[in-house]
């Protein structure tokens, strides 16, 4: 199964840990999103890895910052029709490839749905590097 060509706004299955989950000692997800390739770097001591950005139906709360996904890239994307945010307070840092990646849900050999719109794209990642300049963004290394 050939995983996909790795690039910025590319939206995965991945089994995303919360930072919550990790720091109650969790090491593994409960269960298996969509997340957002936000960062692509080579790491000196890991070599490739990737900062993913969880997407899920919740919207933020308090303390948290997120981006709507609009309708339209829902649909171009394959995702459902309830409302989702990526998620730009916290994240993910993994090694490529990752173990954590999945199939998408009834395709053994398709593990991506698609690419954010480039406009999109640079609104969560504006958002992400303004929660990231302030110390907002809580995450967890893989």
């Amino acid at each position: 199964m050939p995983l996909p060509d790795l690039a910025t706004g590319l939206v995965i299955r991945y089994e995303y840990l919360w930072h919550s989950q990790a720091q109650t000692g969790a090491e593994t997800a409960q269960k298996e999103r969509p997340a957002c390739v936000a960062l692509v770097f080579d790491h000196p001591e890991r070599g490739k890895s990737v900062l993913l950005l969880p997407i899920t139906h919740s919207p933020p709360i308090a303390g948290q910052s997120a981006v709507e996904i609009p309708y339209k890239v829902k649909q171009h994307l394959g995702l459902d029709n309830a409302r989702s945010w990526v998620m730009v307070s916290e994240c993910n840092i993994d090694n490529w490839p990752t173990p954590d990646i999945r199939p998408l849900p009834g395709q053994t050999e398709r593990f991506a749905y698609g690419h954010m719109p480039p406009k999109l794209f640079r609104q969560i990642r504006d958002a992400f590097m303004a929660a990231y300049r302030e110390r907002k963004v809580k995450t967890v290394k893989r």
